[in-house]
């Protein structure tokens, strides 16, 4: 494992370079909401139904919900105030994601949680990295943003539009799932289902330890 500061959004290549566990410090420009309206608005765009509020193709976007506060009229919506961003579980936007991904070509996304088998496939054509954030570490990641870049689709809730962000010393992140269709979740889960059977025998053989302790005690 290595630990990696770099400039986003993040390169095809650069992505492909990261390695599962890799740590990664963000600077440059990054891309965040926590809607899932703000997803399937962001597919109806692919669809035609409005144009895009700015540029993502290539972008890097991020699970980060925010705090805001408007401090102005600014059309553009950059007058805004961002008192705390973090993370929000990715899982949600499974249904999205693939497209998403695929689709804009994009080569960073990250939250926390993960993303399933269909994101993880998309990834690795697109060469995609998901960089996993740390978890009620609100304190951390906020002190990393330097300037609210733009705002898209100030008609939505706060933490739901999106918004441009650049940032600087983000992180360390990890590298949850690589380019390389490697991934933390998934690893992780298939060693919990290898250990089910011999978690669940112990549990028994407890189990009835304590039944046969109890009954001698309480005749």
């Amino acid at each position: 494992m290595h630990t990696h500061r770099m400039n986003f959004p993040l390169s095809e290549s650069d992505a492909r370079q990261l390695q599962l566990g890799d740590q990664v410090i963000l600077d440059g420009e990054i891309i965040v909401t926590a809607g899932l309206p703000t997803h399937h608005r962001l597919i109806g765009c692919l669809d035609g139904q409005e144009p895009f509020p700015f540029e993502m193709h290539g972008q890097s976007l991020f699970h980060l919900g925010s705090y805001s506060r408007e401090t102005g009229t600014n059309s553009g919506g950059q007058d805004l105030d961002i008192v705390y961003i973090n993370p929000t579980t990715s899982t949600r936007f499974n249904p999205v994601m693939p497209r998403l991904i695929d689709t804009l070509q994009l080569h960073a996304v990250g939250g926390k949680g993960g993303l399933d088998d269909l994101s993880v496939a998309a990834m690795q054509k697109t060469g995609c990295v998901y960089l996993s954030f740390l978890g009620g570490g609100a304190a951390l990641h906020t002190q990393a943003i330097r300037q609210v870049l733009q705002v898209g689709w100030s008609d939505m809730l706060m933490h739901y539009r999106l918004v441009r962000l650049r940032v600087e010393g983000l992180g360390p992140v990890t590298v949850a799932i690589d380019a390389h269709g490697h991934s933390i979740y998934a690893s992780a889960q298939a060693t919990a289902q290898a250990n089910r059977p011999s978690i669940s025998k112990f549990l028994d053989e407890q189990r009835t330890q304590f039944m046969n302790s109890s009954s001698k005690t309480n005749p």
